[in-house]
């Protein structure tokens, strides 16, 4: 049994364990689950992300409670085909599509998973995000998935609700050291149904588009939609498509923050990544991480974040050669060879 160190990381080195160990069939004790954290062990939507992928596969699990610092999960060698799972509250319902979309990858046949949770909430990517930039740049490596979202949740109250699609795929290496040239910033905006008459979403479209003109960057508004959903809220996503690649950048509303604030906080997180030569964003070079490790390849990230270092430990606890090189620009490029026995 392959045991894991949960402390100097949070949930990223507990949802890359659980997929890495279903995909390769390895029994793993993860032990001081969260231990760095000042609430550490496991909360509600932890919990939720160990008890659907042991129904995914039936395995068999010892010590998933809440609170729990350690468990054993021994998978098992079913692949269910549908599944549904609800965090509760505002508890991020994108990071259970994180969590099973590695193993999903490898199906030989369809996967569909409906969630209930948080859309839109801190601390995770937005289903936006998901949608617009993680799956459109894993299909050109051999993952077929869409996302569809039925209702939008943000916190406090949550309630939303999407559905992942899976089909089977060829998992091929990614390769992304360059990303070309910028061809255009795309603009998505959203808010509660409750803020169309403040006209939150417009306010935030329109002021994001007009610093990025004002930075140079070509900017378009693709999308701006209020929404029924049972808690106020906002997100706003800037899509840059290069050439080559496509990374996003994504801010959140909240009481006592202005539509614009939220637009110029979006705005220079995106003008700090560009100035820097990653292909991905930093966001998405962590995710990326457990593909990299089942199919092998190369990716140009543009800095090392803590949530990097720690998923490379546990992916290399699983046999893999992936390699970090550092850069003299800041960058990093990830470079690995397919797990063995991944097909």
């Amino acid at each position: 049994m392959l045991t894991l160190d949960g402390a100097g990381g949070g949930g990223q080195i507990l949802r890359t364990a659980l997929s890495l160990a279903t995909v390769t069939d390895t029994p793993v004790r993860i032990e001081e689950i969260r231990g760095s954290r000042p609430d550490p062990g496991l909360k509600p939507q932890h919990l939720t992300a160990v008890d659907l992928v042991a129904e995914l596969c039936d395995a068999e699990v010892d010590g998933a409670e809440l609170g729990a610092d350690s468990l054993t999960f021994r998978p098992g060698s079913a692949r269910r085909p549908s599944l549904q799972a609800a965090v509760g509250t505002a508890g991020s319902l994108t990071l259970l599509f994180d969590t099973v979309l590695p193993i999903a990858a490898t199906y030989d046949e369809p996967f569909e998973l409906t969630a209930t949770g948080g859309t839109n909430v801190k601390w995770a990517p937005t289903i936006e995000y998901q949608q617009l930039v993680k799956r459109p740049l894993l299909a050109d490596w051999g993952v077929d998935a869409t996302i569809e979202v039925s209702e939008t949740g943000f916190y406090p109250a949550g309630g939303g609700e999407a559905i992942l699609r899976t089909t089977p795929g060829s998992l091929s290496p990614i390769e992304l050291e360059t990303r070309g040239a910028l061809e255009t910033v795309e603009i998505y905006s959203k808010a509660s149904e409750d803020l169309a008459d403040r006209e939150v979403a417009d306010r935030q479209a329109s002021h994001a588009k007009a610093e990025l003109e004002s930075a140079d960057f070509p900017a378009v508004v693709q999308r701006v939609e209020y929404v029924p959903t049972k808690s106020t809220g906002s997100s706003l996503l800037l899509r840059g498509v290069y050439e080559q690649s496509m990374v996003g950048v994504d801010a959140l509303g909240e009481r006592g923050r202005t539509s614009e604030a939220v637009a110029e906080a979006a705005v220079q997180e995106f003008t700090a990544f560009h100035a820097t030569d990653g292909a991905v964003d930093v966001f998405m070079a962590d995710q990326l991480l457990p593909f990299l490790a089942l199919a092998g390849g190369r990716v140009r990230i543009p800095t090392v974040s803590a949530h990097v270092e720690s998923n490379l430990d546990v992916i290399s606890d699983f046999g893999s050669d992936l390699h970090l090189d550092r850069q003299v620009d800041g960058t990093a490029v990830l470079k690995a060879s397919p797990l063995s026995g991944i097909e």
